[in-house]
């Protein structure tokens, strides 16, 4: 097996090892994941909550909120509301934190590359 760095070397590529391993990178990767978890763990909690409550409490969901709507209808479009709000919200997040140290890495990597050619 060959070292990656020393075939980017001789080519004269990026050493994307290397900028993987940056502490830049590193801290654009922390903060996405310090997003994304929590949110999937918290998403996944409820959406498994709606699959339960409707699997072992059919007289809960099926209880009238007004005229035709139950109350498993409307946890059943909240479960297409918070999709829709947690998404806005990391295309929020990642325009504020993440997109900025990613166009700066980007950018160096550009003027890397350039710099060799």
């Amino acid at each position: 097996m060959t070292d990656r760095r020393i075939d980017d070397a001789h080519t004269g590529g990026v050493d994307y090892i290397a900028v993987e391993e940056s502490a830049p990178f590193q801290e654009l990767k922390r903060r996405q994941r310090r997003f994304v978890f929590p949110l999937a763990v918290v998403f996944l909690v409820w959406y498994f909550a709606y699959v339960l409550l409707s699997s072992f409490a059919p007289e809960f969901m099926a209880q009238p909120v007004s005229g035709a709507i139950t109350v498993g209808l409307l946890l059943g479009l909240g479960q297409f509301v918070t999709t829709f709000a947690i998404t806005m919200g990391y295309v929020a997040y990642a325009n504020r934190q993440l997109d900025p140290g990613a166009e700066q890495l980007r950018h160096e990597l550009e003027q890397a590359e350039g710099g060799r050619a």
